[in-house]
């Protein structure tokens, strides 16, 4: 299949699969015409890497899941190194979330202190 089709069954973008590829995850060969060429089953492994990605991992942890993308991916238990570049990713996402909601608060408390004409900005 051709990389509009596969974009339009994985609902990722050409461009998003040229990367894919550029990065060892996925790959094609080339046709007489020089379009690139997908397997079948490149269709599973790109949604497997969208999924992956959606759930806060960066192209490079993606590497790490490599042997399991092609199949049933949520039934597949990941590797030690899996584990280990999934919780820490899960760390930086709690580090983010804790920060914009001091950020939140601070901005909400500022806004209070405006709109009550009784109270100063900090």
């Amino acid at each position: 299949m051709r990389i509009g089709e596969l974009a339009r069954l994985t609902g990722a973008s050409p461009r998003a699969l040229r990367n894919y590829e550029r990065e060892g995850l996925i790959s094609s060969e080339r046709a007489a015409n020089g379009y690139r060429a997908y397997d079948v089953r490149a269709v599973v492994r790109v949604r497997n890497i969208r999924h992956l990605l959606a759930a806060g991992l960066t192209l490079a942890d993606v590497h790490c899941f490599t042997s399991c993308l092609d199949g049933d991916l949520p039934a597949v238990r990941p590797s030690a190194e899996g584990l280990r570049i999934a919780r820490a990713r899960l760390a930086v996402i709690d580090e983010r979330i804790a920060a914009q909601s001091e950020a939140r608060d601070r901005l909400a408390r500022a806004l209070e202190a405006v709109t009550d004409p009784g109270v100063t900005a900090p």
